[in-house]
């Protein structure tokens, strides 16, 4: 059995392996319905729980049609409306799940839960989100820099804004792929330090500066996140420290020629991203969106395989 929880903790081959099936898969439903299954469904009457603790659009959504292309089937739960929202232990929930179900993915408020719950699991569990990190996106990202580029290895990346959840993932891929990141964050809102200190064992190239043009600067890839996430409490506070940071043309125009934007969605254009930038041609938003789909569908083969 296997969880899925966090870039950090497979291995390069494996997740290399990941991003290969993707493409693959993707390429071979070529011209089917998106409803349809897969020619060769790998997953063939496999159920998959999905639990939410915070709202989703992309991971519900993708996670639900990924196990339906693979031939299994989802079920929606919301935490506030199962026994979890009347007391129930984390514990105790993982281990009934795990006798209805083939399958668990957890968009969770607190990363402890998630840990709490697949070490009670006897089936694979992932990660669909919590405040500590968003693997499953980065999987979506690193698949379609892939695409554009041809290949992930020696290429740039630039983090620009608050050093979250997101950015944390993207600092266990560059420690497990080799990639350059550099994060260009504010004061009091840099990167976990236990995070940066992984990706440097790990020998990975990874700087945290303060200014946003020395971040991006003869960058591969520029890539934001909203400034004010789910659960901050101090909006205005944030929009004003991160306000130097959005992404301009201007900013961008100090990356490489030939750079992209990424972002994993949702967008507030005129915060962390101008229109110019996000809905430009240097934007491969909604093809990082629709690779979630892709994405997933590898991360659920993978956690079945032996």
């Amino acid at each position: 059995m296997r969880h899925f929880l966090d870039i950090a903790d497979i291995d390069a081959e494996d997740l290399r392996a990941m991003l290969a099936d993707a493409a693959a898969m993707k390429a071979a439903r070529a011209g089917l319905p998106k409803g349809a299954p897969d020619l060769d469904p790998a997953l063939p009457g496999r159920a998959l729980a999905m639990i939410f603790e915070k709202s989703s659009t992309r991971t519900r959504v993708s996670f639900d049609i990924a196990i339906r292309q693979l031939g299994g089937s989802s079920l929606v739960l919301n935490a506030a409306d199962m026994q979890l929202g009347r007391g129930e232990s984390i514990a105790d929930t993982a281990r009934v799940l795990s006798r209805f179900v083939d399958a668990v993915m957890i968009r969770a408020k607190t990363h402890a839960d998630v840990l709490e719950f697949a070490q009670n699991s006897t089936v694979p569990v992932i990660n669909g989100l919590t405040e500590r990190s968003h693997p499953c996106q980065i999987m979506a990202d690193l698949l379609t820099l892939q695409e554009h580029f041809g290949a992930l290895d020696g290429r740039k990346l630039a983090w620009v804004g608050d050093g979250n959840n997101v950015a944390a993932s993207f600092i266990h891929a560059a420690a497990k792929l080799g990639l350059s990141l550099t994060l260009g964050c504010p004061p009091g809102y840099a990167p976990n330090p236990d995070d940066l200190d992984f990706a440097r064992q790990c020998g990975a190239a990874i700087a945290v500066v303060k200014d946003p043009v020395a971040a991006v600067r003869g960058a591969d890839v520029v890539i934001a996140d909203t400034f004010v996430s789910m659960g901050d409490a101090d909006a205005q506070k944030r929009l004003a420290d991160l306000a130097p940071y959005c992404v301009t043309p201007a900013l961008m125009a100090q990356a490489g020629p030939q750079a992209v934007f990424l972002h994993c969605l949702p967008a507030h254009r005129g915060e962390e991203v101008e229109a110019a930038v996000i809905d430009g041609p240097h934007s491969l938003v909604f093809d990082e969106a629709e690779n979630r789909l892709h994405a997933q569908k590898a991360i659920l083969k993978w956690c079945f395989e032996d």
